[in-house]
């Protein structure tokens, strides 16, 4: 028996699987190694049934997880799991790995991630290429559900939000100036909470403020992100990963198209993909 995890900052996707066949699946809380402290990582573990059910059971476990590049940061993590799934084999990765072998398998290709953060990186087949991207919801992700997340607020608290859409926020969301302010600077979970906006950019997805400022976070992410990977290595095929690449391919290919480049392919959710490899 095997388990799959493919983990943001907002949300962890477990699947499990036995001879090849998903025989549960859940998703909790991201388990980001450079946010999370390991003892609320076993509490998210405890409180999830499916996981309880078949932590004894599990002998292999394939951990893909934003913030997860640095060895120390894999060790910590894997040491965590390893506490609840005691049976277990854990190996632990980035989620920029696992996106790439979601998208291209055992080929070559460029891999954009665009979910609740954002990355880019060319892969060989084997691993990604070491790259000075990745530096989070602070100083980068652009074109992420966190930034986009941001820059709503930011419209929002200085009063730059079409009134219709204005009402639209304020009825949804308690954006309050008071409030928004110290979820942000002072609590906890700040990535998560950006994230959260996302659902707002997707039930106004026609609007044309909206699709606006889509279009500039995409083209943000491609200057800073894309173009410079197609530079280092032209002629690969490019791919996508991530809930934002996956809600809004129609923007993401035009604003592709107005750069010369074919995007692939974009897949929203990488662990179907994750567990075919592995299960095989």
């Amino acid at each position: 028996m095997i388990a799959v995890v493919y983990s943001g900052s907002k949300s962890a996707f477990w699947k499990i699987a036995n001879n090849g066949k998903t025989i549960a699946e859940c998703t909790m809380p991201g388990i980001n190694p450079c946010f999370n402290e390991p003892k609320h990582i076993l509490y998210l573990l405890s409180k999830n049934i499916a996981l309880i059910n078949y932590a004894e059971q599990i002998k292999r476990i394939y951990v893909f997880a934003a913030g997860a590049s640095a060895p120390s940061k894999q060790k910590e993590l894997a040491d965590t799991l390893n506490v609840f799934f005691k049976n277990s084999k854990i190996t632990v990765k980035d989620d920029l790995y696992g996106a790439s072998i979601a998208a291209c398998y055992n080929q070559t290709g460029i891999v954009g991630i665009l979910g609740s953060g954002s990355n880019c990186a060319y892969y060989d087949g084997k691993n990604p290429e070491q790259n000075n991207y990745g530096l989070g919801f602070i100083l980068g992700d652009e074109g992420s559900a966190n930034y986009l997340g941001k820059i709503l607020l930011k419209k929002y608290l200085e009063n730059k939000l079409p009134e219709d859409l204005k009402l639209k926020f304020e009825e949804k969301h308690n954006v309050d100036r008071v409030n928004v302010l110290e979820r942000v600077y002072k609590k906890p979970g700040v990535q998560q909470y950006l994230s959260s906006f996302l659902d707002f950019y997707i039930e106004n997805r026609t609007h044309k403020y909206i699709v606006q400022l889509i279009d500039q976070a995409f083209e943000c992410y491609f200057k800073i992100y894309l173009m410079p990977t197609i530079a280092k290595h032209p002629n690969e095929e490019i791919h996508f990963v991530g809930t934002v690449a996956g809600n809004f391919q129609d923007r993401l290919r035009t604003i592709a198209q107005k750069h010369d480049i074919n995007i692939i392919s974009i897949i929203k959710e990488p662990i179907y993909n994750l567990l075919n490899y592995y299960s095989n």
